[in-house]
């Protein structure tokens, strides 16, 4: 079997924070809703101290901590990270943006209107009004060129492009300007209903319109931009980034006069807010993946007859396990003088994943009565309640428990008696109880966890003991995320595996690759994409193929809905959790939590009056 390469980018969302944790930043797929002034909240995925503008005082610096100067401003470039994506949503456009339960909604910003032909109408034509407002930091007007050099760039049509290919842009056929410069008609070649999520974040055609603009990396303040803020500084070797109020901009005018963003690693963030040299900074690794005290010296004890055998030693304690230290460091960041500690879950599903290509898992009946046997719910109070959040579990492979539509769909993968299930696939309990055999052989499978993260350890021990209770024997392998996707979900040998997928805006295109049936290569080798699980229907596809295409929302969830039923009853996986997220934020900073779906308004970011 073969596994196609993923980008840098792809690994950071896939070993989510709180299960791995590649990168600690804002997941530039989210937004905070709107609050009452000065109140906090948690709703939906965030967690965000909002205040009115008014009660926002000007001027003035803020310090966010992210976890290193990116290497480009290009989301779409296979060197770009979560913190590129942050960045880039200060600077560049989104013509839409994500509400608080992933409903994504023009930005007045950038769009004054954007419809769609109807439903059945063909071809499918978009038709955008872009703000008359809207510049480029050089005056140049926001037009249909940066739409067109953008699809043209990220359609896949030219190889010399060099980086990712988000779904949708192949689906279009041609990018023309309207009745004037400020409308934009974009027609595709077949139905595409998440068209919302095209050109997010839009770059200048300066930047995308060839090959050597796209490819070059897109860094300093010599290049366009078009958000509240401009690149002022950009220094990767002394690792901070420093951003300064866009004088073209037309909006509301940003709050703080400059943000700089300062490369700090998690382990030292809280050190950072103690001593005042941070605003903000994302704490879930920093908690789940706190290492252990180092255990005080041996030391004698002083009797009158030293040297003899009966001589007690001193023995120094054992160091806390990863849990234990999280706990240790998430009452040291909640007891941070003048610092808050914004915590929700994340826009991020971590679900078990179940290899139907090694091992006893290859047989349908086994993966669903072990699907029946994990307690979700027991799963995520593991996870999330030390953390302070509620233990709600998930019930939908597609949708996070907060978007428009979901559902849980778990009873499709059948009857609640797991015992019965194990029995029928052949899987037989001694009557003394233990671990259940077939053919003489026990029922012992393999659990690849991340190696680091107190969330992943909780999870895990939860699972061994969940299952264990139904008579199999869990064994927890762990793996470093350098090797946990390319050495290990890539070679399949495994039985379970335990890692987070984001929970996007569109999961009818976004999440298709996850369950896309295995296909095999032109010499013969099976390609299993991104699904690690290795199993997959025709149906399935199809259903996702039918909701991509359907324009009517309403048929589009139904279809996502029949589709979720169908991967229950494959026993492809099992939906646990949202991710947890953490971020500390300085006493009197408004706008700054954790961002749910989207990103920081970064306009309204700043010191309370």
């Amino acid at each position: 079997m073969r596994v196609r390469q993923l980008t840098s980018a792809a690994v950071a969302l896939l070993l989510a924070a709180g299960l791995g944790g590649c990168s600690d930043g804002p997941d530039p797929a989210r937004t905070p809703d709107p609050a009452p002034a000065s109140a906090d909240r948690t709703s939906g995925t965030g967690d965000v101290r909002v205040a009115d503008r008014t009660a926002v005082r000007g001027g003035g610096r803020l310090r966010w901590a992210v976890d290193g100067v990116p290497a480009t401003l290009n989301v779409y470039q296979g060197d770009a990270t979560a913190d590129s994506a942050l960045l880039a949503h200060a600077l560049y456009p989104s013509l839409f943006r994500p509400d608080g339960h992933g409903r994504l909604v023009p930005d007045p910003d950038y769009l004054a209107g954007a419809e769609s032909t109807p439903p059945g109408q063909q071809p499918q034509v978009v038709t955008y009004r872009l703000n008359p407002r809207a510049v480029w930091s050089d005056g140049t007007p926001i037009t249909a060129a940066d739409l067109t050099a953008q699809r043209a760039a990220l359609s896949g049509l030219d190889p010399a492009y060099q980086g990712g290919h988000p779904a949708g842009y192949d689906a279009i056929d041609a990018i023309a300007q309207g009745a004037d410069p400020h409308e934009v008609r974009v027609t595709f070649r077949r139905p595409y209903a998440e068209w919302r999520s095209l050109f997010g974040p839009l770059y200048p055609a300066a930047e995308t319109a060839t090959p050597a603009a796209f490819n070059r990396p897109l860094t300093g303040g010599e290049h366009l931009s078009a958000g509240p803020y401009t690149v002022s500084g950009y220094d990767a070797a002394g690792g901070q980034v420093v951003l300064a109020r866009n004088p073209r901009w037309w909006g509301d005018q940003p709050k703080t006069d400059r943000i700089e963003f300062i490369a700090a690693p998690p382990e030292g963030r809280m050190d950072a807010l103690d001593q005042n040299r941070l605003d903000i900074a994302p704490l879930t690794a920093a908690v789940d993946q706190a290492v252990p005290a180092p255990a005080p010296a041996a030391s004698a004890t002083p009797t009158s007859s030293p040297g003899t055998s009966d001589t007690p030693t001193a023995e120094a304690a054992p160091p806390p396990a990863a849990p234990e230290a999280a706990a240790l460091a998430l009452r040291r960041a909640e007891g941070l003088h003048g610092v808050i500690v914004h915590r929700a879950v994340g826009a991020s599903l971590t679900q078990l994943t179940l290899n139907s290509a090694h091992g006893p898992l290859a047989d349908p009946a086994l993966r669903l009565a072990l699907t029946r046997a994990v307690d979700r719910r027991r799963i995520a109070d593991a996870a999330l309640t030390p953390l302070g959040l509620p233990g709600a579990p998930l019930g939908s492979h597609l949708l996070a428990g907060d978007q428009d539509g979901y559902r849980d769909n778990s009873a499709a993968a059948g009857p609640a008696d797991a015992a019965r299930l194990f029995d029928e696939a052949g899987w037989k309990r001694p009557d003394t109880g233990g671990t259940r055999t077939k053919d003489d052989k026990e029922l012992t499978l393999t659990l690849l966890v991340p190696a680091g993260s107190a969330t992943a350890k909780r999870t895990a021990d939860a699972l061994t003991a969940d299952l264990g209770e139904s008579g199999v024997e869990v064994k927890a392998v762990t793996a470093s995320a350098d090797t946990f996707v390319q050495e290990q979900l890539a070679a399949g040998e495994y039985d379970l595996a335990l890692f987070s997928w984001p929970a996007g805006t569109s999961p009818a295109s976004e999440q298709r690759p996850v369950y896309a049936k295995p296909r095999p290569d032109a010499d013969g080798t099976l390609d299993v994409g991104s699904n690690y699980a290795r199993s997959g229907t025709e149906e399935i596809d199809r259903l996702f193929d039918r909701a991509t295409a359907e324009l009517d929302p309403a048929a589009r969830l139904g279809l996502l809905q029949e589709a979720d039923v169908r991967i229950w009853q494959l026993g492809h996986s099992v939906p646990l959790y949202q991710r947890p997220e953490l971020v500390g934020v300085r006493a009197g900073v408004a706008g700054a939590g954790v961002w749910g779906y989207g990103w920081p308004r970064f306009q309204d970011v700043g010191w309370s009056v």
